[in-house]
């Protein structure tokens, strides 16, 4: 089970790499993925939004290239 959840885990990350065209689309991305992704591990969906939306802004910001 524990490797069922980090694959699902590691795919919802994946997604981030959809980035977005501009910062509230990466926002929004990055919060569906982290908070999917905190509903699959159990965890706050909220907080998962949370971090979802930062990781996705932060990596999309640091590799313009991939993000467009």
């Amino acid at each position: 089970m524990r490797t069922l959840k980090l694959a699902l885990c590691g795919a919802a990350f994946a997604g981030l790499a959809a980035c977005g065209d501009n910062f509230n689309e990466q926002a929004l991305i990055g919060a569906g993925a982290g908070a999917a992704t905190a509903v699959v591990v159990d965890g706050n969906p909220f907080v998962g939004a949370v971090v979802g939306s930062a990781a996705n802004v932060i990596f999309c910001k640091e590799n313009p290239g991939r993000c467009n």
